[in-house]
C-alpha cells in the first residue's frame, strides 16, 4: 500500500518526527502528493509496462490471434539521504525550553534533506552521481517528450495540452515547472480570459494554482538555462501521474527517520541524524511526460 509522507508520519508516536515531516511536506511541491511504497531490502525489481495488449473483433470460425503486453524489467535501488544536526549542550542548559531548540535545529536539517530530495526528484542521475537515484528527467522517455520547437519557443496552451494528453488513463496529478514558466502560464490564462488557470487552497491550506483542474507545482531545481537546439534559455514542464501504476517513491522501513546518535566526544554537543532510504519507481512510462524547449 502506498502512503504519502504525511500519512505515514501519522503512524509514528515520535512528536518530533511528526513536526519534521509536516515542515518538509509544506515546503515541497512534490512530497505532499507523492505516495511511497515501503520495501524490505535494498531495492525493488519490477516490470515496467511498455506496450499494452490489444484486442479485436472476430467472425465465427476466425483464428484468434494472441497479444500480450511487453515489459521491461527495472531495478530501483534505495539510496541513503540524510544529514547530522548537532545541538550545543551549553545552549540546551541556558535556554528555558530544550525541546524548542532541538526542534528548530532538526527542522533546519530536515529542510536541507527536503531540498536534496527535490533536486534529485528532478535532476537525479545515477550516471552523474552513483549515490543518488534517477529523477524524472532520466525516467521520462523520448516517446513521452513534447518539444515546443526545434530551437524552443514561448509556452503555448496547445503544447501544454499535448503534454497533458501524453499522460494516459487519467489526468496528471501534478504539473511541475519553474517560476518563470509558471508566470508565463499565468499570463496566458489572463490573456485568454477563460479561467483556465485558477487558484485555490490545497489540503495543507496553501494557495495553489490549477491548470484545467491539475495542480501546478513550482520547483526551483528546474532550470531556465537548458539547451534546445540553438538556444540555451529553455526550461521544461513535467506532467506526472502518481500511484502504484505510475510514479511512486520507494522507502525503507519507517520512512524518514530521526535517530538520536547521542553525546559527542569531540565537542560539547549531542547529535541527531535525519535519515532516509529512498528512491523513485516508474511502473508505466505513459504516466510521465514532459514539455521541453520552453523559452521566455
Amino acid at each position: 500500500m502506498a502512503l504519502t509522507l504525511a500519512e505515514g508520519a501519522k503512524l509514528s508516536n515520535d512528536v518530533l518526527l511528526e513536526g519534521v515531516v509536516e515542515t518538509v511536506v509544506q515546503d515541497s511541491a512534490v512530497l505532499g502528493r507523492l505516495p511511497f511504497i515501503e520495501i524490505v531490502g535494498n531495492g525493488l525489481t519490477y516490470n515496467r509496462e511498455n506496450v499494452p495488449a490489444t484486442a479485436a473483433f472476430f467472425a465465427v470460425g476466425d483464428d484468434w490471434t494472441e497479444s500480450t503486453p511487453t515489459f521491461t524489467q527495472v531495478t530501483a535501488t534505495l539510496k541513503i539521504l540524510g544529514g547530522d544536526a548537532d545541538i550545543d549542550r551549553y545552549l540546551v542548559q541556558t535556554r528555558s525550553n530544550v525541546q524548542d531548540l532541538e526542534s528548530a535545529v532538526v527542522s533546519l536539517k530536515a529542510k536541507a534533506v527536503q531540498r536534496a530530495f527535490d533536486e534529485a526528484f528532478v535532476n537525479g542521475s545515477t550516471v552523474v552521481d552513483a549515490k543518488a537515484f534517477d529523477g524524472i528527467g532520466r525516467l521520462c522517455t523520448a516517446g513521452q517528450t513534447v518539444a515546443m520547437a526545434t530551437d524552443g519557443a514561448p509556452l503555448t496552451l496547445a503544447k501544454l495540452d499535448e503534454t497533458v494528453d501524453a499522460v494516459r488513463d487519467g489526468k496528471p496529478d501534478l504539473l511541475l515547472m519553474s517560476r518563470r514558466t509558471r508566470r508565463a502560464l499565468t499570463a496566458l490564462g489572463r490573456a485568454t480570459g477563460s479561467g483556465i488557470v485558477e487558484q485555490d487552497r490545497d489540503e495543507f491550506g496553501r494557495m495553489v494554482q490549477y491548470y484545467n483542474g491539475i495542480p501546478i507545482g513550482v520547483d526551483d531545481h528546474i532550470a531556465d538555462d537548458e539547451t534546445q537546439g540553438a538556444n540555451t534559455d529553455c526550461s521544461t514542464v513535467y506532467a506526472v501521474q502518481f500511484g502504484e501504476g505510475g510514479l511512486v517513491g520507494l522507502t525503507g522501513p519507517g520512512g524518514l527517520t530521526i535517530e538520536r546518535v547521542g553525546a559527542l566526544e569531540s565537542k560539547d554537543a549531542t547529535r541527531v541524524r535525519v535519515k532516509w532510504y529512498v528512491a523513485l519507481a516508474l511502473f508505466n512510462e505513459s504516466k510521465l511526460s514532459r514539455l521541453v524547449g520552453v523559452r521566455p
